[in-house]
């Protein structure tokens, strides 16, 4: 009967003309809506096959109390007609689909196959059927519903078309029943039909908004008690029908219905509009009690589990991204920090929301992922401006929580693991989202970020020692802090993570943090260590470390003055050594009158004040060695306290008279050069000079009593340019800037470069790095390592004759300027020395032995370039020096152990650089480096080790007969690699290599 049902629903339902409706007015579609009820009553009648359908009508006619037969409404009476037929199928359909569930199955049903479909359900629709019912549903709430909605309730039907405008005047509401019974009528009906399921959908994926306006109207409009027309138990009905309605459909959907009837702000209305019930108000000029309403009702669905998410999916989805779609994100964040009235505090409201927060940002879905997590840290950042207190407690705490663990953890709570890689890696993900990502710098972001900045700092150490995916998120959110935090914040930090100041939370002692299996870390429990001087060497080569990563750091702050104003407060501190603080502190102390416990008092200060002094000497060392001048004084201002502090220093050293240290010498000099560049300018103002006469004072005091001639004739010129603000300009002003130009272009390449021209691992294991420390002192110049890449090729036509000359000067800047002319000749192939080679060999392995840095690293750049250029030859005399030490007469026996170090690091450069030659060449290589981690000093052992990775990993592994004894676990150095305390730090990358 389900279709004879239809049938006559859509009988009544057929299409209305709507051109010749507006033609003859409204009386065509009165009389469209009268003729399809007399046609449908005629059917009902005549026609045999509406015969149930006609009994199963009446039934519920005679149900329905509701059903008035004496309206004078037209389109009242249509409606009381699809309601009836409406109820009438929704009977039919819940007798039919419990017979099918009670009946037991056909035997079709068991010998059912599992390719075969279920059978359907009696309640199951047609796309044909649906369609009829939607028409039907739609005559019902366009005539039945909205017109009794009150002005501002819901969506006006004048809104929707010009249908619906129309439909509004021909609603006929002074006669009986009143508009209000209606509108009770039709909501009850719709909510009745909604119980079976296949009208539900019907009912509520089209017409879910008019049917909760309805039921808002119903049950929480205020009227007056003489014009009351609904009961108190009817509105308790009404409002416990909203409520259950709320809480069963999809609540992004209920959220989305709520914010509609909540409407924007108040319009006026319009001009022409009559004032009337037809004359509705504009869209988004609901009523006060509406607007409260739903702003309950929106914030009761927030306050519920998962309703952050429910708020954003109603807004966002079905976006695409672009510009409003961000600016709803931002719509969306404040929504979520706006505590609703109905909360009983905000304590509570946040300890609800902030989880929730929190939560978006851990969305795998990347369809959804980037908008709700842009909410999410919009949100975050909005609590933190606007809630301080609360953000703290309930937002940032928990954030930082797993980082706060490894602050406070103990061995005794836990004896293995403290803190799980998932929860570090969720922790510093979010702490990426919400500092860098949203990049809205406070006062309360910076102070919870300086609390664990030590442990993301010692986190970003340790990945920069292995393979990790979190080394760039720590690296972002370290910089983000020292370039947006105040100067005095920064710096301070800096010195905490270089070693100077003691930090203030640092990982827990009894802890380190140990590879995760997902690329994380986790913090485990620190294996205590019986060897002291294995624990002495992994403290000092861990100090050493962190400082090269600290310097990496403020490597990438290119536009920021920090690293600058960092060098030059180290510098103001090594002056005051030299004031008169320091020499009291060095004058003999009179032990006869202290007790014992002042004297132990007075030297452990002593030993304090001295290490701290080493510290900060090491780190002015490594930020000159792996910073750029331009970096370290980027401003003229900073160059000019780097000169007040060079020259104080100089001025309250020992008496000038008596002389000057050659290195000091050398870098006042430099220093001196470097004023003078900056006087060459072409054009500098009344500010720079300014700037500058800071520095006539000391270059006075430097002028007169310095013993170098040189130093005090250039403080002299200097001193009257300044003065004179360039109008006396002395000659030799341009050859001081030429030599600290030239001087300049030997500095060394950052690691970065280093690095890049090369294959190995992030950090590349060289034999230098085994050199015993004494063979480590920085040159006069204050340069370890430069490159000849970065030296100028010969800047005169000098012949060979003086440069082989000047690489035996005594002067260690010239010999080592030499030298790096002469690897470049050997890059370019120079005829001239290539009839040389044997001279320029012999020269470079003199040159090898020299105890200056700056000299015998450029000789094994040298020697590493001549043997990529002549391999067959100068191979074979490296592999014997390095076997049985220097074989040239002039060598000191007690230096043979620095020389064969040193040219380890030869053979590993030439390795490096042996390309496709290396199955070729690398054979001989790989069976003396066998043999040297055999040999008797471990410095040689670590140094074989090293440069034995690097050449299977430019063989390919392809090592053939040798495999066998390369592997790990059987060759015998892997194990002595194990006892090394050189080779810790190194020996995941020396050993990664072998297979």
């Amino acid at each position: 009967m389900t279709s004879e049902i239809l049938s006559a629903i859509n009988i009544l339902t057929r299409p209305v003309n709507e051109a010749s409706a507006q033609s003859s007015h409204h009386e065509a579609l009165l009389a469209a809506l009268g003729a399809n009820k007399a046609l449908l009553l005629d059917q009902l009648q005549s026609n045999s096959s509406f015969q149930e359908v006609r009994r199963l009508r009446e039934d519920v006619k005679e149900a329905a109390e509701w059903f008035c037969s004496e309206t004078e409404d037209v389109t009242w009476s249509f409606v009381q007609e699809c309601l009836i037929l409406l109820l009438a199928l929704s009977r039919h359909l819940t007798v039919e689909l419990e017979h099918f569930q009670q009946a037991p199955p056909p035997l079709s049903v068991k010998l059912r196959t599992p390719e075969m479909a279920p059978p359907l359900p009696p309640d199951v629709l047609s796309v044909s059927q649906q369609k009829t019912l939607g028409a039907a549903f739609q005559f019902v709430v366009c005539l039945g519903l909205c017109p009794y909605l009150a002005a501002g309730v819901g969506v006006p039907l004048s809104r929707r078309s010009a249908f619906g405008a129309m439909v509004e005047k021909v609603v006929y509401r002074e006669v009986s029943p009143p508009a209000t019974r209606r509108l009770l009528t039709t909501t009850r009906v719709l909510l009745q039909l909604a119980e079976q399921s296949s009208l539900a959908t019907l009912v509520f994926t089209r017409h879910l908004g008019d049917v909760m306006a309805a039921l808002c109207q119903l049950g929480f409009q205020p009227q007056r008690e003489d014009g009351r027309l609904l009961s108190a138990d009817e509105c308790r009905v009404c409002k416990k029908a909203l409520k259950d309605l709320l809480g069963k459909v999809y609540q992004p959907i209920i959220i989305k219905e709520l914010l509609i009837l909540q409407g924007g702000p108040k319009q006026s209305a319009p001009a022409g509009s009559s004032g009337g019930p037809s004359g509705r108000a504009g869209l988004g000029s609901a009523p006060a009690w509406l607007r409260r309403l739903c702003g309950q009702m929106l914030s009761e669905r927030l306050m519920q589990p998962n309703g952050v998410q429910a708020v954003i999916r109603a807004v966002l989805e079905g976006g695409t991204g672009g510009d409003s779609d961000w600016r709803k994100c931002d719509a969306v964040a404040r929504i979520l920090v706006a505590c609703p009235q109905q909360s009983t505090s905000a304590d509570d409201y946040f300890r609800l929301v902030c989880p929730q927060i929190l939560d978006l940002l851990h969305l795998r879905d990347k369809l959804t992922a980037q908008q709700f997590q842009r909410v999410a840290t919009r949100a975050a950042l909005s609590v933190v401006l606007e809630r301080p207190g609360l953000a703290q407690q309930h937002l940032l705490r928990p954030v930082l929580s797993p980082l706060h663990s490894c602050i406070t953890a103990s061995s005794a709570e836990h004896p293995q693991e403290a803190v799980e890689e998932s929860a570090l890696t969720r922790c510093l993900e979010d702490v990426y989202k919400i500092w860098v990502v949203g990049n809205s710098p406070s006062e309360v972001l910076l102070a919870a970020l300086e609390e664990v900045l030590p442990v993301i700092f010692t986190v970003f150490c340790f990945t920069k020692q292995n393979v990790s995916h979190l080394r760039a998120t720590c690296q972002e959110v370290l910089l983000w802090y020292l370039s947006r935090s105040e100067t005095s914040s920064a710096l301070s930090a800096l010195r905490q993570l270089s070693g100077l100041q003691e930090p203030k939370n640092n990982v827990s002692a009894d802890f380190h943090f140990a590879a995760g299996s997902d690329g994380g870390v986790r913090l485990t429990c620190r294996k205590s260590c019986s060897d002291g001087e294995d624990e002495l060497y992994e403290k000092l080569s861990g100090e050493q470390w962190r400082l090269e990563c600290l310097m990496q750091l403020l490597a990438e702050l290119k536009d920021s003055d920090l690293p600058g104003d960092f060098f030059l407060e180290l510098l103001q501190e090594l002056t005051s050594w030299t004031s008169d603080e320091h020499r009291v502190d060095e004058e003999e102390v009179d032990v006869a009158s202290m007790t014992l416990l002042e004297v132990e008092q007075q030297l452990l200060g002593r030993a304090d004040r001295q290490a701290q002094r080493l510290v900060l000497l090491q780190v002015l060392a490594v930020m000159v060695e792996c910073l750029q001048h331009s970096q370290l004084l980027r401003r003229t201002s900073q160059v000019v306290d780097f000169m007040v502090s060079l020259l104080q220093r100089a001025c309250v050293g020992p008496d000038m008279s008596s002389g000057w240290n050659p290195i000091e010498s050398q870098t006042l000099s430099m220093g001196m050069g470097l004023v003078a560049t900056l006087l060459s300018a072409p054009q500098l103002g009344a500010e720079e000079y300014s700037c500058m006469s800071r520095l006539l004072p000391p270059l006075e005091t430097v002028s007169l009593r310095h013993p170098d001639a040189l130093i005090q004739e250039m403080a002299s010129n200097l001193r009257a340019v300044i003065a004179t603000h360039g109008a006396y300009r002395p000659e030799n002003l341009t050859a001081a800037a030429g030599r600290f130009s030239r001087n300049a272009e030997t500095k060394p390449k950052k690691k970065k470069e280093v690095e890049s021209e090369t294959d190995t691992p992030e950090i590349p294991v060289s034999s230098s790095r085994f050199l015993p420390a004494s063979s480590q002192k920085p040159s006069p110049t204050g340069t370890v390592g430069r490159s000849s890449a970065d030296v100028p090729y010969p800047p005169d036509n000098k012949p060979l004759s003086d440069w082989l000359l000047e690489a035996c000067d005594p002067d260690v800047p010239t010999r080592a300027f030499a030298l790096r002319i002469l690897t470049q000749m050997v890059q370019r192939r120079d005829p001239k020395l290539i009839q040389a080679q044997e001279k320029v060999l012999t020269l470079f392995m003199e040159n090898l032995e020299h105890e200056d840095s700056f000299v015998y690293l450029s000789a094994i750049q040298g020697l590493a370039v001549l043997a990529d250029s002549y391999p067959d030859r100068i191979l074979e005399r490296l592999l014997k020096d390095f076997q049985h030490g220097p074989s040239l007469p002039s060598s000191k026996r007690e230096r043979s152990l620095e020389s064969r170090l040193k040219v380890g690091e030869v053979l590993m450069r030439a390795s490096r650089a042996m390309g496709e030659l290396a199955p070729h060449l690398g054979r001989p290589l790989v069976g003396v480096f066998l043999q040297g981690t055999r040999d008797v000093d471990q410095s040689v052992r670590a140094s074989s080790l090293s440069n034995l990775g690097e050449i299977c990993q430019r063989l390919d592994f392809s090592l053939g007969p040798l495999a066998q004894e390369v592997r790990t676990g059987q060759n015998p150095a892997y194990s002595r690699a194990q006892r090394l305390p050189n080779i810790q730090p190194y020996r995941t990358q020396v050993c990664c290599y072998w297979v």
